[in-house]
């Protein structure tokens, strides 16, 4: 199985995926040359994951591939499976499971700006979570944060608050920037880092 990320975030899946089948061959391929792929141009960001894991699939031939970040999901995840004969699995947003499981119908989800602009992730929330209000905090600096960590950085509440604070604000007046979005939507919050 070849598990892919832009740079060491993809690891926490690869755990949970060995936790279910440990019998498995793993190969983690972190394109962190170009990390985040949330700073790429949507065309730029294709090209890119299309080439390296294309040339991974060549070179290693996987039965599967998992795509284990959101970013290249919701945009890639076509174009690799017109081009390859396997099986591909994407990690995006978990909309569906927070809708089924939220007691509140409120939602946040922290990402990349360039993930809470996609339209699989407002599809996602017109088909899973029309019922809830979702706000969607992006910002690009929570993945370098995240990944400084996972690369045994110490990463401090300081630094991580300013770009998580949206997702708990509890009134829309205590949320920065934000303003009324697509109405499958019910708020767009975006955290500038």
């Amino acid at each position: 199985m070849l598990l892919f990320y832009s740079g060491l975030g993809g690891l926490t899946v690869f755990r949970e995926i060995v936790k279910q089948r440990p019998d498995l061959h793993y190969l983690y391929l972190a394109d962190d040359a170009r990390f985040p792929y949330g700073a790429l141009a949507g065309d730029e960001e294709i090209a890119r994951v299309c080439e390296v894991a294309g040339a991974a699939i060549a070179r290693e031939h996987p039965d599967c591939v998992v795509i284990a970040c959101n970013t290249a999901s919701t945009l890639v995840l076509p174009h690799l499976r017109a081009a390859h004969a396997l099986p591909f699995v994407g990690t995006v947003p978990a909309i569906k499971p927070a809708a089924a499981l939220s007691r509140t119908r409120r939602i946040a989800v922290l990402a990349t700006p360039a993930t809470v602009r996609r339209d699989y992730t407002h599809e996602l929330i017109a088909s899973f979570a029309a019922r809830c209000r979702v706000d969607l905090v992006g910002s690009a600096r929570l993945a370098a944060l995240a990944e400084a960590e996972l690369s045994g950085t110490h990463v401090t509440d300081y630094e991580i608050s300013p770009r998580s604070r949206p997702a708990f604000a509890t009134t829309a007046a205590s949320r920065p920037m934000s303003w009324c979005s697509p109405a499958r939507i019910t708020r767009f919050s975006r955290c500038v880092s």
